[in-house]
């Protein structure tokens, strides 16, 4: 069998992501969408989240590049002095390492934002992490620790197969195979693989195209995930210059990758079809 999730991260973001994300699950192959619960308009994505019955939710947590749930007062290892999750992902990953109190800061604040998507009443898809910060060994342990309370079930694998995937699938193999091994042991379900990961930003037609054309050498469920939205704002701009959300919302509604999944025999699939 080969299936794709095919997902839109940031749901929650702002009004434009939101309004992308409503309209690549209507009229597109949207199946997924992963909720930052802290983010500025994630009130407007739980309440479009509600009204789209096909569309399943996941919780992106966010513990960089963005705003804690907890009062920044009391995440003294994560935040800077405006309030905001650190930005440098090194530096970050290593104040989770080594940083007093670090580890019990980031529970919390996880805690909290499971907490908040179990309020939003919607049934809990899959998690993920920001930036893919759950490949931190730290932030992992913790996110299986929390998350079992909270009925998770499912974990993206940002697993670019080696093949197609350049260095960046080699430099991240081993961070990869680690977490998989470590699913494997909390009996969690996750994707075998996922496309476009060296393509973050820039999942065009033609881009989606030939990853559709990838999977259907491969066999299993993989992932394709995307950054869309229904037109650049500043809030984009400022977080993500380089990303063509537009171009990414186009791809999610074209005719052409529709036809190509359905010749390649791919079936649309939700993290919620792994368990």
């Amino acid at each position: 069998m080969k299936r794709l999730i095919v997902t839109a991260d940031d749901f929650g973001l702002t009004l434009t992501v939101n309004e992308a994300v409503e309209r690549a699950a209507t009229s597109g192959i949207l199946t997924t969408a992963s909720l930052m619960v802290a983010a500025p308009a994630a009130s407007d994505a739980v309440e479009r989240a509600r009204r789209l019955p096909n569309l399943r939710v996941g919780l992106h947590l966010v513990l960089v590049h963005g705003q804690p749930m907890l009062p920044p007062g009391r995440l003294p290892a994560l935040v800077g002095a405006d309030g905001c999750f650190h930005t440098d992902l090194l530096k970050a990953g290593l104040r989770f390492f080594f940083w007093p109190g670090a580890r019990a800061q980031i529970e919390a604040e996880l805690r909290a934002q499971f907490e908040a998507f179990k309020k939003t009443g919607l049934a809990l898809d899959h998690v993920n992490a920001h930036c893919h910060y759950h490949l931190h060994p730290t932030v992992l342990g913790l996110i299986l620790k929390v998350g079992r309370d909270y009925g998770m079930r499912a974990l993206r694998l940002p697993a670019e197969p080696l093949a197609g995937g350049g260095l960046g699938a080699l430099a991240l193999a081993p961070w990869t195979a680690l977490l998989r091994a470590r699913l494997e042991r909390a009996d969690m379900c996750c994707n075998d693989y996922v496309l476009g990961l060296r393509h973050t930003g820039a999942m065009t037609e033609a881009t989606v195209l030939a990853l559709i054309e990838q999977a259907g050498t491969l066999e299993g469920t993989g992932e394709l995930y995307f950054h869309p939205a229904i037109r650049r704002c500043p809030e984009l701009i400022r977080a993500m210059p380089d990303y063509d959300h537009v171009a990414e919302l186009q791809a999610l509604l074209s005719p052409r990758v529709r036809a190509a999944l359905e010749r390649h025999g791919i079936e649309r699939a939700t993290f919620s079809d792994l368990s």
